[in-house]
Parts: structure tokens; sequence; C-alpha cells
């Protein structure tokens, strides 16, 4: 039986923490690294419910992409029972539950997080989008004009509804970002493309859309098929554990549709 910090020593062979960004948060975030492991769960966050989820499984840990201490959004200054982030730390630790968490180096890492939005899109030939492996460039198998694409992303990701701006171009050469990567758009307009596939971007970044068309598919759905990555990474490294997605997790962000 692979102990916690063993698992997290593999997880960091397919994601190096060198790949991170200085101000991340990765690794063994919660836990005894000598935690003997029978049973994990991989999910996007760890949340509430996921912890919950953990809990009901005997789990003994949680492998997820994003930090479950994010020290640039809410700096852990304590861990106290009556605030919502020191709730769910206390919650962990009170059952034995270490967390592994891999972020921006499983953004950049190959069979990471662009190449799993990049497969799920079904790019072929995905590469690297900028210099520092992040975001990835791919062709459609034949052109799409963009509401077919919108279409195809929305059930590709099983999204619940896409934004997007149309500047005139059918796509074939589309860019995309998990999660926040708007940032991008510029690199995708340098790489060539008609199309990038990102989430969370601005008004006003539709507003000025004029070199490619701009599809925010949302955090979660583009960043959540590389959960059934990790799975299968670690069955691979482990065939003894008990590995399962979180079946709880799901996007939180619903629309609301006049006439429906």
């Amino acid at each position: 039986m692979p102990s916690a910090g063993e698992i997290e020593a593999r997880l960091f062979d397919l994601a190096p923490g060198e790949g991170a960004m200085e101000w991340d948060n990765v690794g063994l975030l919660v836990g005894d690294p000598e935690r003997p492991v029978e049973r994990v769960l991989v999910a996007l966050d760890i949340t509430e419910a996921v912890a919950d989820e953990a809990i009901a499984k005997g789990c003994e840990l949680i492998v997820a992409h994003h930090p479950v201490m994010n020290c640039r959004w809410l700096p852990v200054q304590s861990i106290r029972d009556d605030t919502p982030q020191g709730h769910l730390l206390c919650k962990l630790l009170r059952h034995g539950i270490c967390a592994i968490c891999m972020h921006t180096n499983l953004d950049v890492a190959p069979g990471g997080v662009n190449d799993a939005l990049a497969a799920a899109l079904g790019l072929e030939d995905p590469g690297p989008l900028c210099e520092n492996g992040l975001g990835r460039v791919g062709t459609l198998p034949a052109p799409m004009s963009l509401p077919e694409f919108a279409k195809h992303v929305c059930r590709a990701l099983g999204c619940n509804g896409v934004r997007y701006a149309d500047v005139g171009k059918p796509v074939y050469r589309v860019a995309v970002g998990g999660g926040a990567c708007g940032e991008f758009e510029k690199d995708a307009a340098a790489a060539g493309c008609d199309t990038y596939v990102t989430a969370d971007l601005s008004y006003h970044q539709f507003l000025d859309a004029r070199a490619v068309n701009l599809i925010d598919a949302g955090h979660f759905p583009t960043e959540d098929p590389v959960c059934l990555r990790l799975v299968e990474y670690l069955q691979s490294q482990f065939p003894g554990l008990s590995i399962q997605k979180s079946a709880s997790h799901r996007e939180v962000i619903h629309y609301y549709v006049e006439g429906e």
C-alpha cells in the first residue's frame, strides 16, 4: 500500500513542481506523507461536498487540481472551524484525509489540463500555445461554422452553456486554454488561430474581439477533463489502489434562457 508521499512523488513525475508559477501552492498540502493510502478520490476542487464524498467512500487521499489552500487569493492565516476554509481543512484533518493538489504545473505538463481539453474537443496534432507550455493549438478534422463549433464545445465538455464572439471566421485552427487564460488571446492570434476556447473572459474582451473567434466555455468544463486523466495515470502507477473521479463535484454555473 503506497503512502501519500509516494503518490505525490509520482504525480510530480507527471507534472514537475518546477512547472508551477512562483505564487502557486502545489503538492501534498494537507496530511501526513507517511499515511498509507488504499482509496483515492480525484476532483477539480476540494469542496465541502467532495470532502464529504471522500469520507463516505473511506478515502485516505483527495487529488485535486485547484489548491485547497491557495495563498494567492485566500492567504491562510488561521485554521478555525467557524470559517469556510478552516472548516474544510479541519474536516480533512479530523478524518485523516490527505490532499495533494497539482495546479499550474499540471496546466503546462504534457498530458495535463490543456492536452486533456484539446483531446476532449477532438483537436489534431496539438502543440503548446505559449513558450511556458500553457495552452494548446490544434486543428479540427474539417472546418466548422462557429455556431456548429460552439454546440460541439458545449456537448463535448458538458457545459450548461457557452458565451462566444464571432469575428466572421470559420473554425479550423483552434487554440485552447483551460481555466482563466484570457490573457493569451493575442498568442492565439499570433499562432494563426481562427478561434480561441478558454474561460472567464471579460465583457471588454468580447467587445474588442477582432482577430479570433472567442468561446468562453466556463472554468469547470474546460479543466474537468484532466480529472479522468489523473484517474488513469494513478491507476497505471498504482494498480492496487481504488481510484475514483468525484461524483459530487460538477459545474455550479447555470444559465436561464427566456422561454425555457
